[in-house]
């Protein structure tokens, strides 16, 4: 019996072009090994035609690469859907393949998104696809990627993975079949992860149900790839999904408007959706075209034309968070920020750490070593810990003897700070003293009993603490009755300044706000990188930390009411809600910090 045209069908799907895929970090984020000559473009952008590639397929243990020598191919291939671009809408399966892939083939999905989920030791390859960007250098047909997933495998030992990760649901306008039947042919086996799709995260996001009582059907159309005959799209229940790129969408939509529908009939143009950078607006049918010749080149854009685009301004739950857009400016010590990052998206910010501070071993390390021989001995009756670094700083040294936690047995444990209890309880260590207000050396100091002879085994506390570290907890213990053991556990040192285009930025005022978490964040930021702009919003985590920043001559405009970073982040949130509230009492539009300083370029949301 005569099997279906397979060699037929794959040169028609590789002819057309696809445009969907997520705006990346661009240059310098990782670069591709290309095999193939540098003529290899594809898409409508070709000026000429591939020679068909013959879909016979290979026996499983053999591959016919371009160069015409054969390779085995022990490793194996998943195609996993990256979801539309909110980290958050990854998909567990997704998450598990990644962290083990030894190789990620990928477009334009930036490496610092790649490398949030895979192995430190992984290997990127990025790669550009067929669409709109096909005639640029290093552009590739859908089949050049199937060999290129090919060599990818076949390099690979047994049990290897390759990974390639493309944006939204692969399954949907991403040209997997053709790169599947590349690896069909080879012998290659592979999986795939289907992943959240933008056609329906977008609207999502931006507040945009695709059906309800006056939209009961839906019909999806890829831009540049519209039908032939628009048929019941052209009905007023029915919901039109377009995406793609700006031009695309806009000559799509023209032809459903030129097709009969209703050109009243609400659009909403979501660009970037999912992400932080989603701007999302409401026009017509007719002025749709109009529209979206001012969208932003790169990012990737919905277009939902329905009745259902007026409920958008009663179900907006995204792009009215309250710190939705901002840039936030996060410089820290070595202390770990995913807690402040993770807050701030949350609020709709997104972060950009700067470290401020290096940490390094103390010049005299005997002293720690005398300190672990002291907890193995039992000489003391408590350990306190004020820092996440002096946990880590503490553990390489007790781990360097070849103890681990039970060196602390029977030694009571003092905390503050919860970056310092998670620290301790990854660590398998829970403090027996966290204070109950303020998490503060303070606060610390109010909660810790005085010493009693006739209770207390052991006079002695073991304070481990870097070397700039006032000496409130020392004094303080000691006014309580305690022998306290003053310990270097770490040296700081000012990190180097960040790159050229961050200290323009926090110069420039383009961050809308920053978040001292300390003193010294405050001091080394300014030394480092200079004094962010008179209209960036200066946020700091207490009275000690605002105050420096007064005397480095900012302006503080929030303060955590308790000092810790979660109430930080919260704080700013409520100035955040507070501008909204200031606009909309004033009858003008919601603009950022960043966007009110002179010569900022506004962005229409």
């Amino acid at each position: 019996m005569k099997g279906p045209d397979l060699e037929g069908w794959a040169r028609a799907e590789s002819s057309r072009g696809g445009d969907a895929r997520l705006a990346g970090s661009g240059a310098g984020s990782v670069t591709s090994r290309d095999r193939r000559s540098a003529d290899h473009v594809g898409g409508a952008a070709s000026t000429g035609q591939r020679a068909p590639v013959p879909l016979t397929l290979a026996p499983p243990s053999t591959v016919r690469v371009a160069v015409g020598r054969p390779l085995t191919a022990p490793g194996r291939v998943a195609f996993v859907g990256a979801g539309p671009g909110d980290p958050g809408l990854m998909t567990i399966r997704s998450r598990e393949l990644l962290a083990l892939a030894d190789v990620v083939v990928t477009d334009d999905l930036g490496e610092d998104f790649v490398r949030h989920f895979t192995r430190h030791d992984a290997r990127i390859v990025r790669v550009e696809r067929h669409g709109d960007r096909a005639a640029e250098p290093g552009a590739r047909l859908a089949d050049d990627l199937g060999g290129e997933l090919v060599e990818e495998a076949s390099a690979l030992p047994a049990g290897s993975l390759v990974v390639r990760l493309m944006y939204g649901d692969p399954m949907a306008f991403n040209g997997l079949a053709t790169e599947a039947l590349a690896l069909r042919r080879a012998g290659v086996t592979f999986d795939v992860v289907p992943g959240v799709s933008p056609l329906t995260a977008a609207p999502a996001y931006a507040g945009v149900p695709l059906t309800s009582g006056c939209a009961t059907s839906v019909q999806v159309v890829h831009a540049g790839r519209e039908p032939q005959s628009w048929g019941p799209a052209i009905e007023e229940s029915v919901t039109v999904v377009v995406v793609g790129s700006g031009p695309r969408i806009a000559r799509t939509l023209d032809g459903l408007l030129q097709a009969g529908r209703d050109p009243k009939t609400p659009v909403a143009v979501i660009e970037g959706g999912t992400t932080t950078s989603q701007a999302s607006r409401v026009t017509s049918l007719a002025d749709a075209p109009q529209s979206l010749a001012n969208s932003v080149p790169g990012l990737p854009i919905v277009a939902v034309a329905s009745h259902t685009v007026g409920l958008r301004e009663a179900l907006s739950w995204f792009e009215t968070k309250p710190l939705f857009g901002w840039e936030v400016l996060v410089p820290r010590t070595k202390e770990p920020a995913d807690a402040v990052i993770e807050r701030l998206a949350a609020y709709g910010a997104r972060a950009t750490v700067v470290p401020t501070i290096a940490v390094e071993l103390p010049r005299t390390p005997q002293q720690m070593e005398r300190a672990v021989k002291g907890l193995v001995t039992g000489h003391y009756e408590w350990v306190a810990f004020t820092s996440a670094n002096t946990v880590r700083a503490v553990r390489e040294k007790v781990e360097a003897f070849g103890l681990d936690a039970r060196a602390f047995a029977g030694v009571r444990i003092a905390a503050v700070g919860g970056l310092t209890i998670a620290a301790l309880r990854d660590w398998g260590i829970r403090p027996d003293l966290v204070p109950d207000g303020e998490q503060s050396v303070a606060g610390l100091l109010e909660d810790w009993p005085e010493f009693d002879e006739d209770l207390d085994p052991m006079r002695t506390v073991l304070v481990p603490r870097a070397d700039i570290a006032t000496d409130l907890l020392v004094s303080g213990l000691s006014d309580l009755g305690w022998e306290v053991e003053d310990v270097t556990a770490y040296r700081t040192v000012r990190a180097a300044p960040p790159a050229g285009t961050i200290r323009e930025a926090i110069k420039n005022g383009s961050f809308d706000a920053v978040v001292f978490t300390s003193s010294s964040t405050v001091r080394n930021l300014v030394g480092i990188a200079g004094k962010p702009h008179a209209q960036t919003v200066v946020a700091c985590i207490g009275p000690q930390t605002a105050a420096t920043a007064a005397e480095h001559g900012l302006r503080v405009d929030v303060q955590a009411e308790i000092p810790s970073s979660e109430a930080l982040i919260d704080a700013l949130a409520s100035h955040g809600t507070m501008l909204a509230m200031r606009a909309r009492e004033a009858g003008v539009p919601l603009r950022r910090p960043s966007e009110r300083r002179p010569g900022s370029r506004r962005r229409t949301r």
